[in-house]
């Protein structure tokens, strides 16, 4: 890494300010090298501009020729984003397929130089239920192996529409349970495991960690959820309304509101696609902000980016925690937008991001 990005880490972990936003307590992380409010990171809109031209040039489809498959091969293709490995130590890792409930689950596993009996990390992948994979986050898993001194399990659960839910679920809490039962192999502590995921995969955490409070199996400690899906309904709840206002946008506001507002279009069909009717949007493993008690539930670190469709819910799904007793904290990255994790190595915010995951880590297992 260059002089300048580790220069611009400092500054996210060193310049913080907390803002009370309808009583919950947001660590917002502001721009590293700038001083603006309300504005879209340099790196986050030279991003989008590339990915906008590109989305242009592909041009429409022809009127009635796209079927459900091809729009889902097209998302697919298009996720995730060349990211860098950041450890500066050796990560081990390794891949084999584990035995679930419903057949095979593919992992990969990373494990750190140092420390026995360390904590483990169950990962989950974003991409909307339908997409993403292990190379997409791998090194953003090995990051945490590094940073928390921890072992990482990354999941490649089952995808939609090919496996609708709950076989991308099952997946999941069946990783979290080998996870548990072979701690001894993994030289993990079976007493310190985490969850952690990002958007789909923040929605996969949390449901993992609920359907695990609900069964009494008490294997989860932590969740560490990354701008996550929880309101897959999109239902208005006595304190989460989606709207627009919300949001500062000083600049770009034309850009800014049409991701907001395109991505909020694609939850109804990311539904369809995932759910296909097995279940309604609103149900507990789906939107677990629509849970009316969440005591119970394990200590939970939730990040989230200010130019997030997600964002609102999320804020809502914290407050919702802390009122049920859950020690919650909460991160903002002003100036981001969905998926920022993916560009670990070229946004300073991904790389922070993994080094608060850490820290949640360190914090609850010591």
């Amino acid at each position: 890494m260059n002089e300048d990005y580790m220069k611009l880490i400092t500054v996210l972990e060193e310049q913080t300010v907390i803002k009370n936003v309808k009583g919950l307590d947001i660590m917002i992380k502001k721009l590293p090298d700038s001083d603006a409010e309300g504005e879209m990171d340099a790196r986050v809109l030279q991003t989008t501009m590339e990915m906008a031209e590109k989305m242009a040039a592909m041009g429409k489809p022809p009127e009635g020729e796209l079927d459900a498959m091809v729009m889902v091969q097209g998302m697919r293709a298009m996720m995730g984003w060349p990211n860098t490995d950041v450890t500066t130590t050796d990560i081990r890792t390794e891949s084999r397929d584990i035995e679930g409930s419903e057949g095979s689950i593919p992992v990969r596993i990373y494990s750190p130089a140092q420390g026995s009996n360390v904590p483990a990390v169950v990962f989950f992948h974003g991409g909307g239920f339908l997409g993403g994979n292990l190379d997409v986050v791998e090194n953003p898993c090995k990051a945490i192996a590094e940073k928390a001194n921890a072992v990482v399990v990354s999941v490649d659960y089952r995808l939609a529409p090919e496996h609708p839910f709950p076989a991308g679920f099952n997946d999941c809490f069946d990783a979290v349970r080998w996870v548990y039962e072979h701690a001894a192999e993994l030289n993990v502590n079976p007493n310190q495991i985490a969850v952690c995921g990002d958007s789909a995969g923040g929605n996969l955490s949390t449901v993992c960690a609920m359907k695990d409070r609900d069964l009494g199996t008490g294997m989860i400690k932590f969740q560490a959820l990354l701008y996550p899906t929880v309101n897959m309904a999109g239902t208005a709840t006595d304190d989460f309304e989606w709207n627009i206002e919300e949001y500062t946008i000083n600049n770009h506001h034309e850009l800014i509101k049409g991701l907001l507002m395109g991505m909020g279009d694609m939850t109804a069909m990311l539904d369809n696609i995932y759910l296909q009717g097995k279940v309604p949007a609103t149900s507990a493993y789906t939107s677990p902000l629509l849970v009316e008690d969440l005591s119970g539930m394990p200590d939970t670190l939730i990040i989230t980016a200010q130019y997030d469709y997600l964002t609102l819910e999320c804020e809502a799904y914290a407050r919702k925690l802390q009122r049920s007793g859950v020690n919650t904290q909460y991160i903002r990255y002003n100036g981001m937008d969905h998926a920022f994790m993916d560009k670990i190595g070229f946004y300073p915010q991904a790389e922070d991001c993994m080094n608060e995951v850490a820290k949640g880590i360190k914090r609850v297992f010591g």
